[in-house]
């Protein structure tokens, strides 16, 4: 059953998945974690023109760390949620400081960053550093408990708990795993274009 989900997500990921987007195929940690940090709470075509705006100004995490708080700030204006740009700041000099300037390449390091949450710890680890970690979110839930037909809410503690531990265990740690780790991230986009096709998909597996 997993192998038709991850089949199902890749061809749709390759034959119907044209959007754009500046950060999609990334394997820089920095424009990724900018990218997950600008994206918080924020519309993609909102956040686009800001990543683009940040990215010009500060190319890299040294420029970023460097940069006066007054001109990164301004950079932020009308993005909200200000505490984002903080912890940005704030995290770019402890990388400086820390670790020369080279972003951290575990799990274990990127969680322990401010302002790092289990989801962009596993975005940076997945698509940077090729490592096994499920990036899931409310969409993925979702989606996982249609597919397996789990009746437990996602939004409970217990499903919470079940729903990362379903996604992780459909992780291959082989040769095939960066196709795999690939397919939680499809899904949110699977979701958000074609939600009612999803069901209907899944549907027709589960009978």
């Amino acid at each position: 059953m997993a192998k038709q989900f991850t089949d199902l997500l890749l061809a749709w990921d390759k034959d119907q998945n044209d959007r754009v987007m500046p950060w999609k195929g990334e394997k820089n940690p920095y424009k990724i974690w900018l990218s997950e940090i600008i994206l918080q709470q924020t519309r993609v075509e909102q956040g686009w023109a800001y990543y683009e705006k940040f990215i010009h100004h500060f190319p890299t995490i040294v420029d970023l760390a460097k940069a006066k708080e007054e001109k990164v700030f301004k950079l932020w204006e009308g993005l909200g949620y200000y505490n984002r740009c903080r912890n940005l700041l704030f995290t770019a000099k402890w990388i400086v400081q820390h670790f020369k300037g080279v972003f951290p390449s575990t799990y274990e390091d990127l969680i322990a960053l401010k302002g790092i949450g289990p989801y962009t710890a596993s975005a940076i680890a997945s698509f940077a550093f090729n490592l096994p970690h499920a990036v899931v979110d409310g969409n993925v839930y979702r989606v996982l408990a249609r597919f397996y037909g789990i009746e437990t809410p996602t939004d409970s503690k217990e499903g919470l708990l079940q729903f990362n531990e379903l996604a992780h265990h459909n992780l291959s740690k082989n040769i095939q795993a960066n196709i795999i780790k690939r397919s939680w991230i499809l899904v949110q986009l699977f979701v958000s274009q074609h939600y009612p096709i999803v069901m209907i998909v899944f549907y027709k597996i589960n009978v």
